[in-house]
């Protein structure tokens, strides 16, 4: 169902010969032919005054308190190929990111954009993964293909009580993927504390949604006690698993593709950035008021496909060590967010909470 339309391959730009290269941008909002570079009004208005027309007079837009700025709103056949975002650190949680398919009233995706380019703590780690990329010093990368039909709409909300100033832009090609399309979906979802022994769910797509391809999990993890906190497995439910899943991992470091409580001897937690998964974060405690252990982890199931037919659902464990060798189970602030492609336009998602159940605290 999905094939190239997970992840582009080099063998795949030989079948790019019959579709037409278009972005958006500030400076080119309808992604038109030959529209670039063509703003007499914008952001670089004043220091391109001496140049006029066809110097950077449009690189951002302003987004005020609690608007929502349409990033492009493009017709179909299509298929968006890059995404390049950029705003203040401080407003990366008050930022939500939501995009619709094919005319759609409900969201596939809505996320605060730093979670859904694997930067939730409000604080910049670089990312070298292959679907995501975030570069110094905030410059976010999203190369998860975003095929569609007839429309796609991306928005941005910020939710924020101050203006905020957003740099991006959307690279597409026109033109008819093969095959039966799937949709891109991503949800973000925040246990903060995550209730005594009770898992944290990151994803829960209902029985009769159809067809689809569960594709990455991003964790923002804040440790609320001492000790080591990731003994927790990942648990996924296919289509008609009821208590129990088809896979279950060992660890949550262990599902991230690290070992050992991600302790190097003698350097401690030990952050890495591959192309499928990665340790991105690893905040400490500044002996102050960043008082508490922080965490980014991330990890694509583009290699190791994770195919439903009915629904899926994925959640975590939260353990930790108390005496006697026993597991404690662990009261941390969790956020989460799922991606995955499906053959429907939207689909079941958490209401997302009011801002101050997003603030990074």
């Amino acid at each position: 169902m999905c094939g190239d339309t997970m992840i582009g391959s080099l063998a795949g730009l030989a079948r790019l010969l019959d579709v037409e290269s278009r972005s958006i941008s500030a400076e080119n909002p309808a992604g038109a032919r030959g529209g670039g570079g063509r703003a007499g009004q914008g952001t670089g208005a004043e220091p391109a005054r001496d140049l006029g027309r066809g110097w950077k007079v449009s690189p951002s837009i302003h987004i005020e308190p609690g608007a929502t700025a349409v990033l492009g709103d493009i017709e179909g056949p299509g298929t968006i190929r890059h995404i390049w975002l950029t705003a203040a650190a401080r407003l990366w949680r008050d930022l939500v990111l939501r995009c619709y398919w094919e005319g759609d009233e409900a969201c596939a995706v809505e996320v605060p954009i730093g979670d859904f380019f694997c930067n939730g703590w409000g604080v910049f780690s670089q990312v070298g993964s292959i679907p995501i990329a975030a570069n110094p010093h905030g410059g976010f990368n999203s190369y998860w293909p975003m095929p569609f039909a007839d429309r796609a709409r991306i928005t941005v909300e910020n939710r924020s009580e101050e203006k905020a100033t957003c740099y991006f832009q959307i690279d597409y090609t026109l033109g008819a993927e093969e095959g039966p399309l799937a949709y891109l979906h991503a949800q973000w979802r925040r246990s903060n504390p995550l209730p005594y022994a009770a898992t944290h769910p990151i994803v829960d797509v209902p029985a009769g949604t159809g067809r689809g391809h569960y594709v990455g999990t991003y964790i923002a993890w804040g440790v609320n006690n001492s000790g080591w906190w990731g003994e927790g497995e990942v648990k996924v439910y296919l289509d008609g698993d009821d208590e129990y899943p088809t896979i279950c991992g060992t660890g949550t470091e262990d599902y991230f593709g690290g070992a050992w409580n991600f302790d190097v001897p003698g350097q401690g937690y030990t952050a890495f950035s591959t192309p499928y998964l990665g340790l991105n974060q690893v905040i400490q405690p500044d002996g102050l008021y960043a008082s508490q252990q922080r965490f980014g982890m991330y990890r694509w199931h583009v290699l190791d496909p994770i195919v439903f037919r009915d629904a899926v659902r994925v959640d975590v464990q939260a353990l930790g060590w108390r005496s006697g060798r026993r597991y404690l189970p662990l009261q941390d602030d969790i956020a989460s967010t799922a991606v995955f492609y499906l053959e429907r336009t939207s689909c079941a998602r958490p209401t997302l909470p009011g801002r101050d159940a997003l603030e990074v605290i």
